[in-house]
């Protein structure tokens, strides 16, 4: 990622420090919320891979040097409070650990993980982590990056062009890596989704925000939107409640295409 700062390749004190300052200079603010850690900053399997393994571990910037540079932007009121994302359990219990040794001024308070019908892992472990010690979940990718629309499986052309999964076609590994579009799994997982959404009168859209916002973990669904209606279908999906009917037949898709995209 040679744009950003001419592509730092971990997460040591020096980058946070620029990083910050970039951000509060760039944004014209004094001072910044809520600051997270995009992805670890070791070995993690992650963007489809689901499987540890020990072997890839690296060399990597510790926790306590990280916390150290937070707390010193904490102290000095650049930035208010901090969270994770990408992370794991063992991850954010260890950050937490240290935070608490490090007697951080400002608490842990947000981890920024994928959630959606397609991929539910956070249920596994994370969110019994967040529920104890009271970290609220930001849900990124809640439409499995517009998969679940179905506009990638409504046509035999893969959807439209100017759909982001055709528009940058090789350019975004991490997601094409976690996303596979001609997965049997995920084709036939879409799709009763779909049929679930016309079957109450929604959008596939609306019911996939709408799943997401119900967890009572999560604070917020990290969204995009480049049309008006498909803005329109975001904030549908805050006006609606899901009903135990619907839940009951997204679980039971759920259950014969589990987490299709991990």
């Amino acid at each position: 990622m040679t744009w950003i700062r001419g592509g730092p390749t971990s997460l040591d004190s020096q980058n946070i420090a620029e990083a910050i300052d970039g951000s509060l200079h760039r944004l014209g603010v004094d001072y910044i919320d809520l600051y997270q850690i995009h992805w670890p900053d070791r070995y993690v399997p992650m963007f489809g891979k689901t499987e540890y393994d020990p072997s890839c571990q690296y060399t990597s910037v510790s926790m306590e040097e990280q916390l150290e540079a937070l707390g010193r932007a904490i102290d000095a009121g650049k930035i208010r409070y901090i969270g994770l994302s990408n992370e794991t359990p063992y991850g954010m219990m260890k950050f937490l650990q240290l935070s608490k040794d490090f007697q951080l001024r400002s608490k842990l308070l947000t981890v920024q993980n994928s959630y959606n019908l397609l991929c539910r892992n956070f249920d596994s472990g994370l969110a019994e982590c967040c529920h104890h010690e009271r970290i609220s979940l930001l849900a990124y990718s809640p439409m499995a990056m517009g998969i679940l629309s179905g506009k990638y499986h409504s046509s035999y052309d893969c959807g439209p062009p100017e759909a982001r999964m055709n528009l940058f076609k090789g350019r975004y590994s991490e997601g094409e890596s976690r996303y596979k579009l001609q997965s049997p799994k995920v084709k036939l997982a879409v799709k009763e989704y779909t049929q679930i959404a016309e079957k109450y009168g929604i959008s596939p859209a609306t019911l996939a925000i709408a799943f997401v916002l119900r967890h009572p973990l999560v604070s917020s669904a990290v969204f995009g939107a480049t049309k008006l209606r498909q803005l329109y279908e975001v904030l549908q999906a805050a006006r609606i409640h899901l009903p135990e009917e619907i839940l009951a037949e997204i679980n039971d898709v759920h259950t014969r295409f589990p987490n299709p995209c991990p």
